[in-house]
């Protein structure tokens, strides 16, 4: 399965290291009267990374995400208008949605309203979900969530960013921090209360961090994860010691594990006090009894059926080139960008890849509007393969995968690549959420 849940390395070691701004020479000095429309779809990882790192550069500053400051003294800045749309009212922070599906006091801290990040006061928010795009005649319509009203909105360049679906409790399926707050805490409350033990079914990243993070919290909690095939993360494309280590790693953190065993049916019937107790019968036709059944196995669909067909794969995924721009058969196609989950790239779904497609992106929307209203020959930047590469974390540690460095594990790994929060202050530093952009 391909999920983003904290598949995160390191911030700065996700990146290609040979990041820099394209060449500036022979920019004009004259700017458009009128602002350029941009619309991004979708608030998370990719596309806040797009909106802000083009905001910079329209402000005519060094984009926040270049590895090295970028001389921008050679072009004036453009006028920009960034409107922002996504279904939720507030950033996210995705990779963390384990703990704050097991951690009461964790919890708030995950999601942050949009109105809340200093970072995006000159961006404009609409809090809705896209019905559909026309890229002929570069409009959008959105549903705006507290209306039911339909919203035509014209741009000149257009980012999608918005993602994949994931089932409930893979991640929060609430729209409102409020919301959200409740549907964990009901959770958590749920998973306390699970005298006969917690069962996590699924070993891909998402079922090795839940049973962890569960298990992290309430160590008192027996936390068991059954996974169909022999090894963890067997559907990925990593090495046998990797798999090897999570398994490991797992144990150490005190959960038990039945490997090579599926699910062949769940059923729930109430206590004598009414709390549920769960019977599994496994494929090998052993049972086991539970007091709370967390299913960490799905399928993720790209939230893109807004888009046409011919922007779009058999699955729904964006065909992108290595610019970012959504493939010559699609009108106006150097005008529509995709990034992140929704894009049809290499290497594993993971929130440092998608925020490096977010830079990108922008770099090359800023070249063309250079291009457009100034004059000069747009150098862009293009993305080139990403290897399989990932993190995660498992209690008290963590184990990586990077392929220069092999497998590593340990705490200093887990610091590495998540901080003491989940990489919820290395996302948010790295974004620079509560720096206020200065007018």
């Amino acid at each position: 399965m391909r999920f983003v849940a904290r598949r995160l390395l390191s911030v700065r070691r996700s990146f290609p290291r040979n990041l820099s701004m394209p060449s500036n020479e022979g920019i004009a000095s004259t700017l458009h009267s009128s602002p350029f429309k941009v619309l991004v779809l979708g608030g998370s990882y990719a596309g806040l990374g797009a909106a802000l790192n083009l905001l910079d550069l329209c402000e005519g500053r060094s984009p926040r995400f270049a590895s090295q400051p970028a001389d921008t003294s050679k072009f004036s800045k453009i006028p920009v208008k960034i409107t922002l749309v996504d279904e939720k009212d507030g950033y996210f922070h995705l990779i963390s949605s384990p703990l704050a599906l097991a951690s009461g006091e964790y919890a708030p801290k995950a999601w942050t309203n949009f109105r809340d990040i200093p970072a995006l006061k000159d961006i404009h928010f609409i809090q809705g979900s896209v019905k559909n795009v026309d890229c002929d005649k570069k409009q959008a319509v959105v549903t705006e969530s507290e209306t039911g009203s339909s919203l035509g909105l014209e741009y000149d360049f257009l980012v999608a960013a918005t993602g994949l679906r994931r089932v409930w409790p893979v991640v929060p399926q609430a729209k409102s921090r409020q919301a959200y707050l409740s549907e964990a805490a009901e959770h958590i409350e749920a998973v306390r209360k699970a005298r006969d033990g917690v069962v996590v079914i699924g070993g891909g990243a998402v079922g090795i961090e839940m049973a962890a993070e569960i298990k992290l919290v309430m160590p008192d909690q027996k936390v068991t994860l059954i996974h169909s095939r022999e090894k963890l993360c067997s559907s990925e494309p990593l090495p046998d010691d990797f798999k090897e280590r999570c398994l490991i790693t797992l144990h150490e953190a005190g959960v038990e594990t039945i490997m090579g065993q599926r699910v062949l049916s769940t059923k729930s019937f109430p206590s004598d006090d009414g709390q549920p107790i769960w019977d599994l019968v496994l494929s090998d036709q052993s049972r086991i009894r539970a007091g709370h059944v967390i299913h960490a196995v799905s399928r993720s669909i790209p939230s893109t059926t807004y888009l046409h067909q011919s922007a779009l794969d058999e699955e729904g995924y964006v065909q992108v080139t290595a610019r970012l721009n959504v493939m010559p058969e699609v009108p106006n196609s150097l005008h529509h960008f995709a990034v992140g989950d929704i894009a049809k790239w290499s290497g594993i779904k993971r929130c440092g890849a998608a925020m490096h497609m977010g830079q990108y992106a922008a770099q090359n929307i800023h070249q063309l509007m250079l291009a457009q209203h100034q004059g000069i020959n747009p150098e862009f930047m293009e993305l080139k393969e990403i290897p399989p590469m990932i993190g995660i974390a498992i209690g008290k540690q963590a184990v990586a995968y990077y392929p220069s460095d092999g497998t590593t594990y340990g705490e200093s790994v887990l610091k590495t690549c998540f901080g003491d929060d989940l990489g919820n202050s290395i996302c948010w530093n790295y974004m620079q959420l509560g720096k206020e952009c200065p007018s």
